[in-house]
C-alpha cells in the first residue's frame, strides 16, 4: 500500500479489525519510511453492476459517487463520516441484493433520499433539491411541508 504522505510503498499493518458487520476489514498501517500512520479499508469486490442513467447511457457503479453526494448534502451537519460510510454500505448492499447487472439511477437516488430523510432533514432537502432539480422555492416548500407536519405531531 502506498503511503498517502510520502508515497513510499512499504508499510506494516499495526491493527486489523472487522467493520460494517464484517463486510469490511479496517487496517491501521504505519509507513516504514516516514513512520506516519494511515487507515485503509478492504472489502469484497462485488459483481460488476452498471448504472443506467436518465439518458440510457451506462457507467460502472461507483460507491464513491454516492459517498460524495452524501458528503455534499451533509456538509456542516452533525453527521459523522462513519455514519455516511455505513449508509453507503447499506445502499451498496441493497443494490447488489436486488440487481445483477444493471441498476437505474432512479433507484439509487430514491434510496439515497430515503436514507437521508431518516438521517437529517436538512441534508435530505439539500439532496432532493439537486436530485429532483427544484426550479423554485415552492418546490422546496412542497418537499418540506410533510416534514413540518411530522414535527408538529411529535410535540
Amino acid at each position: 500500500m502506498r503511503c498517502p504522505y510520502c508515497k513510499h510503498d512499504e508499510d506494516k499493518v499495526v491493527d486489523s479489525r472487522a467493520a460494517a458487520e464484517g463486510t469490511i476489514i479496517r487496517r491501521r498501517r504505519e509507513c516504514l519510511e516516514c513512520n506516519r500512520r494511515f487507515t485503509t479499508y478492504e472489502r469484497i469486490e462485488e459483481g460488476y453492476v452498471r448504472v443506467v442513467k436518465k439518458d440510457s447511457s451506462r457507467a460502472p457503479f461507483d460507491r464513491r459517487r454516492i459517498l460524495a453526494g452524501l458528503m455534499r448534502a451533509c456538509e456542516k451537519r452533525p453527521v459523522s463520516a462513519d455514519t455516511l460510510e455505513r449508509v453507503v454500505s447499506e445502499i451498496e448492499h441493497e443494490i447488489y441484493e436486488r440487481f445483477d447487472k444493471e441498476v437505474p439511477t432512479k433507484f439509487i437516488g430514491e434510496l439515497v433520499m430515503q436514507k437521508l430523510r431518516a438521517l437529517d432533514d436538512v441534508a435530505y432537502i439539500r439532496f432532493a433539491s439537486v436530485y429532483r432539480e427544484f426550479k423554485d422555492v415552492s418546490e422546496f416548500v412542497t418537499e418540506a411541508r410533510p416534514m413540518l407536519r411530522h414535527d408538529r405531531k411529535k410535540k
